[in-house]
C-alpha cells in the first residue's frame, strides 16, 4: 500500500505539469496544421516563428521536465497562451476553422 502513495500521479504539481505539457502540445499541433498564408493574412507573425517558439517551449519541457515553478516553463506557457488566445482565433476567423478555406455548403445567399 505504501508503494501507491509514493507514485508521482498522486502529486498535484505533477498533474499541473502534465496539463501544461498537454496544453503546449495542443498549441504546437494546432500551429502545425494551419496554413502559412493564413498567418500573414491575419497580420500575425509567420508560421515558422510560432513553430520555433512553441517547439522550443515544448521541447524544453520534455527535455528538462516541466517544473511548475521554472521560469522556462512559465515563459513557454505564456507563449502557448498567446498563440491560443490571439493567433489561433484570428486564423480561424479567416479560414473555416479546419485550416483551409474551402467554401463547401455555400449557397448563393450564404451558408446552408
Amino acid at each position: 500500500m505504501s508503494e501507491i502513495l509514493q507514485l508521482d500521479y498522486l502529486d498535484p504539481f505533477w498533474w499541473l505539469a502534465v496539463a501544461i505539457v498537454g496544453f503546449k502540445v495542443l498549441a504546437f499541433v494546432d500551429a502545425v496544421t494551419r496554413r502559412e498564408d493564413a498567418f500573414r493574412a491575419a497580420d500575425k507573425k509567420t508560421k515558422s516563428f510560432w513553430l520555433i517558439i512553441l517547439g522550443l517551449a515544448l521541447g524544453l519541457d520534455l527535455l528538462l521536465g516541466a517544473a511548475v515553478f521554472s521560469i522556462l516553463t512559465l515563459v513557454g506557457l505564456v507563449a502557448a497562451i498567446v498563440y491560443m488566445v490571439d493567433v489561433r482565433p484570428a486564423i480561424k476567423q479567416l479560414t473555416d476553422g479546419r485550416g483551409n478555406d474551402s467554401k463547401r455548403n455555400m449557397g448563393p445567399y450564404g451558408p446552408w
